[in-house]
C-alpha cells in the first residue's frame, strides 16, 4: 500500500492507495518542521485510528510539506515517519511545492504557485522544480497568503483603520483584544496559522470594497514578486494549489489579466491528482 501526504501548517491530508488503485482518506495535524519534532510527528501518528490499522501494510510513504525544503529539515519529518511506519522500505520527504506542481502539471512545464497558509511559487520544466525567489515565511513574506491577510487585518484592526462597520463585527465574531492577539502572536505556538485563521472573514465580507481592495493588493504584490520573476510567465499555464487561491479565483483572475499571465489548474486540496501520480508512476514501474 501507498501512503501520500500533503501537509500544510494547518492540516495534513492523507491517502492510502492499495495494489487495486482503492483509495483511503484520512486527516492529521500539519507537520513543519520550522514548527514540529520528530517526536511530535510519531505522538501525533500514533493518536490516528486509520493508521494504527493500516500502518503494518504501508510500503511507501511519500510526504510533500511545509518548510520541507532541506535534507536538514527534510530529516525531522522523515525520521519521524520511519519510527512510525516501520515496515515501509521507502519513505520519502520533499517540499510541498514538489508536490504541488506534480499534482496540478501533470508532466507539462508550467508555473505552479501555492496560496494557502503560507505563499510559494515554482517553475516546473517537466522533471523538476526551479525556485526563482526564496520562501520568506510569514514574519517576512508570505505575499498573498492566510498569514499574510490576516496580519494586514489584525493591524488595520488594531490601528482602528478598518471600516467601523467591519470592525464591529470583527471583534465580535473573534473576541479579540490587543493583549488576546499579542498573547497568541507572540508566545503562542504556530502564530502563522492563527493569523491566517482570520481569512475566512474576508471571504464572508468579499463584496465590501475595503477587502476588494485589499485582496487585489496582495494578490498583485504575489504575482510581481512570485509569477513575474519567471521569464515565460506569460508564456505557460499558472496552476495554484491553497485555500485562498481557491476561494478567490475571481481576483486571481483579474490580477491575470492585469499582468498578462494565464490562469491553469487551481486545487483547493492537491491530495487526490498527488496520490493518483503515485500510484500511476508505481503501476507503470509494475
Amino acid at each position: 500500500m501507498i501512503l501520500v501526504a500533503d501537509s500544510g501548517s494547518t492540516k495534513c491530508d492523507w491517502i492510502a492507495i492499495d495494489a487495486q488503485g482503492n483509495q483511503q482518506h484520512t486527516n492529521t495535524m500539519g507537520f513543519n518542521p520550522f514548527f514540529h519534532t520528530t517526536e511530535l510527528v510519531t505522538q501525533k501518528l500514533s493518536e490516528n485510528e486509520f493508521f494504527n490499522k493500516t500502518k503494518d501494510s504501508i510500503e511507501e510513504v511519500y510526504f510533500y510539506g511545509a518548510g520541507c525544503s532541506s535534507e536538514e529539515r527534510n530529516a525531522i519529518i522523515q525520521k519521524g515517519l520511519a519510527a512510525y511506519f516501520d515496515k515501509a522500505t521507502i519513505v520519502i520527504v520533499d517540499h510541498d511545492l514538489t508536490g504541488a506542481a506534480l499534482a496540478t502539471s501533470q508532466g507539462e512545464v508550467g508555473i505552479t504557485c501555492i496560496l494557502g497558509t503560507g505563499s510559494n511559487s515554482c517553475f516546473f520544466d517537466g522533471t523538476k522544480v526551479h525556485e526563482e525567489v526564496p520562501a520568506l515565511g510569514y514574519i517576512l513574506g508570505d505575499e498573498g497568503s492566510g498569514s499574510f491577510f490576516g496580519k494586514i487585518m489584525l493591524s488595520e484592526w488594531l490601528y482602528k483603520r478598518m471600516p467601523k462597520e467591519l470592525a464591529d463585527v470583527f471583534q465580535q465574531q473573534y473576541n479579540l483584544s490587543k493583549e488576546g492577539i499579542f498573547e497568541a502572536v507572540h508566545k503562542k505556538e504556530n502564530p502563522n496559522v492563527y493569523l491566517a485563521s482570520f481569512t475566512p472573514f474576508i471571504s464572508e465580507h468579499r463584496d465590501h470594497p475595503y477587502f476588494k481592495e485589499m485582496m487585489v493588493k496582495g494578490l498583485s504584490k504575489f504575482a510581481e514578486i512570485h509569477i513575474l520573476c519567471y521569464e515565460n510567465y506569460s508564456e505557460v499555464l499558472v496552476n495554484f494549489v491553497g485555500s485562498v487561491a481557491y476561494y478567490f479565483q475571481d481576483v486571481l483572475e483579474e490580477v491575470g489579466r492585469k499582468y498578462n499571465f494565464t490562469l491553469g489548474k487551481i486545487e483547493k486540496r492537491p491530495i487526490e491528482p498527488l496520490a493518483m501520480y503515485h500510484y500511476n508512476q508505481k503501476h507503470v514501474i509494475l
